[in-house]
């Protein structure tokens, strides 16, 4: 197997479970040293101890991403241990409880936005400040499918949040077009995670109920985010930058 990223380094937020988890172990597989940030200590413990299982290398700090001083001492942390900073996936985030806008509290709203987007902001703020003493590297931000479409399940502040991490994704991607940082997002569909699962459950639906409403007939898989993600943070997609990657099974395209 090709180790596309051998010596180098990954940061993963959020990276304790779920897409984040799939993707450190997908770095991992493919040479990466894996640093993981997560609030909850147990999931980043267990997602290290999976890669080091396997043979890879990896380590963990608990990170709340809308904290600056946490996230800047996470990049400290990777470049104290590793030497530098080769791709980041932002990836921490939360989802809404479900209401009508007339109904949602500040509060929900507030936390929504701070982790999505004051979360990724403050993450790319420490990232490329590092990447660009070192003279380069990739990163790719989680959006969604909600923040190309829209929602109308009752989630208008975490469709607002993936509206602005694509925002922020383009804006950044520009800024350092010529400083040899290139930044992407993925914006997936309903993907095989807790959130995913919590969501259908909120609606009072299934899984299988969005597997029918995608043209694929099916929904995400861990692989298919992670998969996209290591591409885009590989030299395969070195013309690639600014750019939204839909993982969504021609979803966005009715």
């Amino acid at each position: 197997m090709i180790q596309r990223f051998s010596g180098k380094t990954a940061l993963v937020t959020g990276g304790g479970a779920g897409i984040g988890r799939a993707t450190a172990l997908a770095f991992a597989r493919e040479g990466a040293r894996v640093v993981i940030g997560d609030r909850d200590v147990e999931r980043g413990e267990e997602a290290v101890a999976l890669i080091e299982k396997a043979g890879g290398t990896a380590i963990f700090r608990r990170t709340d991403v809308t904290v600056a001083a946490n996230v800047a001492a996470l990049v400290a942390l990777t470049v104290e241990q590793f030497g530098r900073l080769d791709c980041a996936f932002n990836n921490a985030g939360v989802m809404t409880s479900l209401s009508l806008i007339e109904d949602q509290s500040e509060a929900d709203y507030d936390r929504v936005i701070d982790t999505n987007v004051k979360g990724v902001w403050l993450a790319m703020k420490y990232e490329i400040k590092q990447m660009l003493a070192q003279g380069g590297g990739a990163i790719v931000n989680n959006a969604s499918v909600s923040g190309i479409t829209g929602s109308g399940r009752g989630a208008a502040p975490y469709s607002a949040s993936k509206h602005a991490v694509i925002g922020l994704t383009k804006s950044a991607a520009l800024e350092n077009a010529k400083r040899g940082i290139r930044v992407n997002a993925i914006a997936p569909y309903v993907t095989e995670t807790e959130m995913g699962s919590q969501f259908a459950a909120d609606l009072k639906i299934t899984m299988a109920d969005f597997a029918k409403g995608n043209p694929s007939g099916r929904v995400g898989t861990l692989d298919d985010a992670a998969n996209a993600v290591l591409w885009l943070c590989s030299d395969e997609s070195s013309f690639v930058t600014a750019h939204t990657l839909a993982i969504d099974g021609g979803f966005t395209a009715q």
